[in-house]
């Protein structure tokens, strides 16, 4: 930071009250009142008059009176300002920097000290030291542009704020090699080293305590050059948005509107706004992580619905790219006291899949939508497995996002169990209609063995559910041994048994009458006998009539038939579906001799 010293004399201003004084054997002639502070100075004695050219056009207004008074409530920079120009006058030392150059030049400016009036004089001084010292020093041009903020109006009028911008810019362009080491980087994990090169964004941190209009403007300015990437530029939106916008993870929801005032929300929903605003349109500028939580802020400022379905759609353009992390949004709606905002989430969902179907060519494997869908698919089914541990998430969430998905997202339902599975612990009281709402959206056939065997364990998961898994891994060995079994025409001609007519009358029997058990058709026509051969090798002989039965059969059995269906399977027999009809059966029976008794 540098300075300039200007005037040799030791300061003799003092107060008495409200009013400043400067020690002098001369009587002071000249009252000048500034808000509450009333100056007691001299017109001639000392050179105030021959440098303030509005002060001599207001002082000749009053004749030959002998002490004058002057208001000048308006100047700017207030009588702080004003004291130094008029201690400049005075001859007495004054130390001016970028802290209180603007001040100082507004209020020379506004009193007219300049070369027209009088050689040497306050302005022309004051510019020098802009051009040679401000404007040249990194930290100086920031911490100027930081106190126009308080008379902006006069700032942008004199060119100080349009002139420090320009330098900024130009020092942000130049190459990291021929940048000084003067700025601040305080990122973790980063220790300065001797003769370490000078990282890439080393301006962000600086630029991230100006106001976010004077921010705009240094960020639009980089941005009209395309001298740097767009990465960049987000890096500086990454860092100004973590310097002024609240952390929605730290939140609590106030107890009383009074914990918030409407102004605070209303700047932080300018600045967000702004930065959405300034985001590169590269995809990639910034990363998904940091668009979620923007959108995470946006929701709990309560933005215009443009920043936020913007902030949605550039969220969903990069989904594939996120973690699970980055999708535990916190939730901060009174109305819900569940912990993770599934809504937000499901919002993105619903952008990427409507993009994606725009897309998307026909199906195929190594298609790369096909690769992104899936990716979004498992993304999702991991976020689900945590957000099913929340105490009061509703089902209906995890289960409209868990159906918001095609069904070529997930090649396996593995993923999607799990999170059912955590569900049902972790919510013991769900109703059963609850229960099979939220398992009908798993596909039995696309469970591992693995998963299927823990499926069929697991007494949370509605009877239903478990009798379909059962029947699939029925289907499935069916196939496995089928596929062992050598083709008909392999055997020998020889070896082949041959239909004899007697066998045929004992088949063509009435059809109410049984032997050992099993129901007697009639003999099936050739056509009919190659039919149900193919379907016999292939194992799936009345799979699908049997399958259909016993789950309308069974579908309403309480729980306690469930468990020995699944203590039957555990013991290792052989799972046989019409013993369990006729166990139902049976016990149906019983009953009703009960009450004929």
């Amino acid at each position: 930071m540098k300075f300039m010293k200007l005037g040799t004399r030791p300061d003799t201003f003092y107060t008495e009250e409200a009013t400043r004084t400067v020690t002098s054997d001369v009587p002071s002639d000249l009252i000048i009142h500034i808000n509450n502070i009333s100056y007691l100075l001299h017109k001639l004695q000392y050179p105030l008059l021959p440098r303030c050219g509005l002060l001599q056009r207001l002082c000749s207004d009053t004749g030959d009176s002998s002490t004058i008074t002057v208001e000048l409530h308006d100047i700017p920079g207030g009588e702080d300002a004003f004291e130094l120009c008029a201690k400049f006058c005075y001859g007495i030392t004054i130390n001016l920097s970028a802290h209180n150059f603007v001040p100082a030049f507004c209020a020379a400016k506004f009193l007219r000290m300049t070369e027209s009036v009088e050689k040497g004089n306050f302005v022309q001084k004051l510019e020098v030291f802009f051009l040679s010292c401000i404007l040249e020093g990194w930290k100086d041009s920031i911490v100027t542009l930081q106190t126009t903020s308080k008379l902006p109006e006069w700032s942008e009028n004199l060119g100080i704020i349009r002139r420090c911008i320009d330098s900024v810019v130009d020092k942000i362009l130049t190459p990291p090699a021929k940048v000084t080491w003067s700025y601040t980087y305080t990122r973790p994990g980063y220790t300065r080293k001797h003769h370490q090169s000078v990282p890439k964004d080393w301006w962000t941190e600086d630029i991230s305590d100006l106001d976010i209009e004077l921010f705009r403007y240094i960020v639009t300015t980089i941005k009209s050059t395309n001298m740097l990437p767009s990465q960049l530029v987000g890096e500086a939106l990454h860092v100004y948005a973590c310097r002024w916008l609240p952390d929605t993870t730290k939140i609590q929801l106030p107890e009383s509107s009074t914990a918030h005032t409407e102004e605070l929300l209303e700047k932080n929903r300018r600045v967000l706004e702004t930065v959405v605003s300034l985001i590169p349109t590269e995809r990639g500028s910034v990363s998904i992580g940091f668009l979620l939580r923007l959108l995470s802020i946006a929701n709990y400022l309560g933005v215009s619905s443009a920043t936020k379905a913007e902030l949605i759609r550039r969220s969903s353009l990069q989904l594939e790219e996120a973690t699970v992390n980055d999708l535990l949004l916190p939730s901060h709606t009174a109305s819900n006291q569940h912990s993770y905002d599934i809504d937000l989430v499901r919002a993105v969902l619903e952008s990427f899949l409507m993009l994606w179907r725009r897309q998307s060519p026909a199906p195929a494997e190594d298609n790369p939508f096909v690769r992104s869908i899936r990716k979004v698919g498992k993304l999702i089914d991991s976020y689900l497995q945590v957000v099913a541990k929340d105490d009061n998430m509703p089902v209906l969430k995890v289960a409209s996002l868990a159906e918001a998905l095609p069904e070529i997202a997930r090649p396996q339902h593995d993923d999607l169990y799990k999170a059912i599975n955590s569900y049902l612990k972790e919510h013991p009281d769900l109703s059963k209609a609850e229960k099979k709402r939220l398992c009908r959206i798993l596909d039995c056939q696309k469970l591992s063995p693995e998963v299927c065997a823990h499926v069929v364990k697991n007494e949370r998961l509605p009877l239903r559910t478990v009798v379909q898994v059962l029947f699939f891994e029925q289907e499935r060995g069916s196939k496995a041994t089928s596929h062992k079994l050598p083709p008909r025409e392999l055997f020998p001609r020889g070896q082949q048994t041959s239909v004899t007519g007697d066998d045929l009358t004992k088949l063509n029997l009435g059809p109410d009458e049984r032997v050992e058990g099993m129901r007697r058709t009639k003999v099936p026509d050739s056509n009919e006998r190659e039919h149900r051969k193919t379907m016999k090798a292939e194992g799936k002989l009345h799979l699908e009539s049997e399958r259909s039965a016993v789950i309308r059969e069974i579908g309403e059995v309480e729980s306690e038939k469930g468990r020995e269906i699944r203590e039957e399977r555990l013991s290792g027999s052989k799972f046989d579906p019409k013993k369990i009809i006729q166990r139902r059966n049976s016990t149906d029976h019983g009953h009703n001799k009960g009450r004929d008794r």
